[in-house]
């Protein structure tokens, strides 16, 4: 299949080789956007999207990446400016912070993940992203209500820093704004099929089958793909909205005295 010679531009996905990310970037693909994907340790199903996207008439991109580590970073862009002159969405799907040998050996891994990694890749796409660009940073409910909900113990440093990551993303969106940019934030309850459910299961079991009954029935990881795509390309959303997947934030708070 010859490739079209026009695209709406370029996306960068980090996280892109699985799940959410993956779902992104083939939402992205067929809405004719050539797409860029990041990836730890999931080289063979990175490539096995990258050959789907193929198939949607644009270009795509893998880099193995492993976001916290500059020399990294450096790749990933060098590799990206070579392969597209800008940079039009840029995904922050990429998270941490419930790796066992990870935070053994650095403590601190969530929030460099979370935070520090976030905002660095924010640094080095600027210079990429023309006016009109988006910026959109992915999260959870309890991340995104940190300090406001119970939390389930073996995902609070996740949700401590994320929370953290899109405060400090938030304190840039004038930054953006003054250079035509816009930061969305999407937030998700639990996600079928993904893995976060998976690990959190383990330590509060029956909290999918309790998040199950209270919603009918978790969005999937496909869903949550498309709609992130429809928000990323949806001119009428302001800098700095919140587009919720999954249950009201309302119904998560504790109810009011």
């Amino acid at each position: 299949m010859e490739r079209s010679t026009t695209t709406k531009g370029a996306a960068l996905i980090t996280g892109g080789s699985r799940g959410i990310g993956a779902q992104t970037a083939l939402a992205l693909a067929k809405r004719g956007y050539d797409v860029a994907i990041t990836y730890r340790n999931k080289a063979a199903r990175a490539n096995e999207l990258l050959e789907a996207v193929k198939q949607l008439d644009v270009r795509g991109l893998t880099v193995g990446c492993d976001i916290t580590h500059p020399e990294d970073l450096d790749r990933l862009f060098a590799t990206l400016t070579a392969w597209h002159n800008s940079l039009n969405l840029l995904i922050l799907n990429a998270s941490g912070g419930m790796e066992r040998d990870l935070v053994a050996a650095d403590p601190q891994y969530p929030i460099h993940i979370n935070r520090d990694a976030q905002l660095a890749l924010v640094d080095r796409a600027l210079p990429l992203m023309p006016q009109g660009s988006t910026v959109v940073f992915v999260t959870s409910h309890w991340a995104h209500l940190y300090g406001q909900i119970e939390q389930i113990p073996a995902y609070e440093p996740v949700a401590e820093s994320k929370h953290a990551g899109e405060q400090a993303l938030r304190k840039r969106q004038q930054e953006l704004e003054e250079k035509g940019i816009r930061l969305l934030i999407v937030t998700g309850d639990l996600i079928e099929g993904t893995i976060t459910p998976k690990l959190l299961e383990r330590t509060a079991p029956g909290l999918i089958a309790e998040t199950r009954d209270s919603m009918g029935k978790l969005p999937t990881a496909a869903e949550v793909g498309e709609l992130i795509a429809t928000s990323a390309t949806n001119i009428n959303l302001l800098n700095g909205t919140t587009i919720v997947i999954g249950r009201s934030l309302d119904t998560l708070l504790p109810a009011s005295e």
